[in-house]
């Protein structure tokens, strides 16, 4: 068995990854780090899961505990990662790391996007971008991803067969990206409380949000992307739009893209959020508009699942040489 730290354990994507991995035939959750946690049971702070976790509880990190782990994970807030990465990958310890981190490859882009430089830079080149989809073969074997943001995942998987097979031009797609109020994190925040996102919906950091960087890295396009805040818990839909390079037919380039992919699922309809919940899938869509010249292009992700902790799972499969698909589902819980 394939002993799996988890950094920022008690928090939703820590959650969703106790979840996945107590029904994976290879990995287990043994060291649970969860500092704002720590000393509390896994089963007062995730509830859902105390038939499984019933005696386990968050402790504080320590370089020292990481003697006892073949695999880490870490979904921490955004800048904690560059202080363990060290200690974990001096250890030779797999490492899927979910912060935005080590996503970007270079340091003059990550400090144009953060408005800070880069605080360690030597470590970019160590780290692999986390979409199996697009990278399967540097993923596997390698010692540490940067697992893609949320949104970057929903709307690269929708783009990127577009944008390879020169359906679209590159200078001119939109992303309009709208997001459950669980990818802000379990933290308690006026801007996601329920009293300001029920009944509303809003589009928030115009022009300047982070997972622009990486849309527009994996894609080596220019991107225009607006997030929206969504008042539902979890799931991200996104929706596309480029203009065409000829008439052809998007549909047929997704698929011929994802014929062979376990996750993702090229459908005729229009994709929902609720039908990917609680797994790894990925649904896809896309039309050309002959009235306006423009492609659109649509796609459904569990920004927990596929956005985060399913996508770490996977690119840990894939790192381990386990069966990529072990402990995930590409099928939504519904209703």
């Amino acid at each position: 068995m394939i002993r799996t730290a988890i950094l920022g354990a008690s928090g939703y994507v820590g959650g969703e990854l106790l979840r996945l991995l107590a029904s994976h035939p290879g990995l287990r959750a043994t060291k649970l780090f969860g500092e704002s946690k720590a000393g509390r049971s896994v089963a007062e702070v995730h509830p859902h899961l105390a038939p499984v976790y019933a005696s386990a509880r968050f402790e504080r990190f320590d370089d020292a505990a990481l003697a006892d782990v073949d695999l880490a994970f870490a979904a921490l807030p955004h800048g904690h990662s560059r202080a363990i990465a060290p200690a974990i990958l001096d250890r030779g310890i797999p490492f899927v790391d979910l912060g935005a981190d080590f996503r970007l490859d270079d340091a003059g882009t990550y400090e144009r996007w953060y408005g800070h430089a880069h605080e360690a830079p030597t470590l970019l080149g160590e780290f692999v971008y986390g979409i199996p989809e697009l990278n399967r073969a540097a993923i596997r074997g390698a010692k540490a991803v940067a697992a893609a943001g949320c949104y970057a995942t929903a709307a690269i998987l929708a783009l990127k067969p577009l944008v390879d097979s020169g359906l679209v031009n590159p200078k001119s797609l939109i992303v309009d990206a709208a997001s459950g109020v669980s990818g802000a994190g379990r933290e308690a925040k006026e801007a996601t409380g329920f009293s300001t996102v029920d009944g509303s919906f809003a589009a928030y950091g115009l022009l300047n949000h982070r997972h622009t960087a990486e849309m527009e890295l994996a894609l080596e396009a220019t991107v225009l992307f607006t997030p929206h805040l969504v008042p539902m818990t979890r799931g991200i839909l996104a929706t596309c739009y480029g203009e065409a390079t000829g008439e052809r037919d998007p549909l047929e380039a997704l698929k011929a893209a994802y014929a062979d992919e376990p996750f993702v699922h090229v459908t005729d309809q229009s994709p929902a959020t609720k039908w990917v919940t609680g797994s790894n899938g990925v649904q896809v869509t896309a039309r050309y508009d002959e009235r306006t010249g423009r492609v659109l292009a649509i796609s459904a992700i569990d920004n927990l699942g596929k956005g985060a902790a399913g996508q770490m799972v996977q690119c840990a499969n894939l790192m381990l040489g386990l069966d990529e698909t072990a402990g995930l589902t590409s099928c939504g819980v519904y209703p």
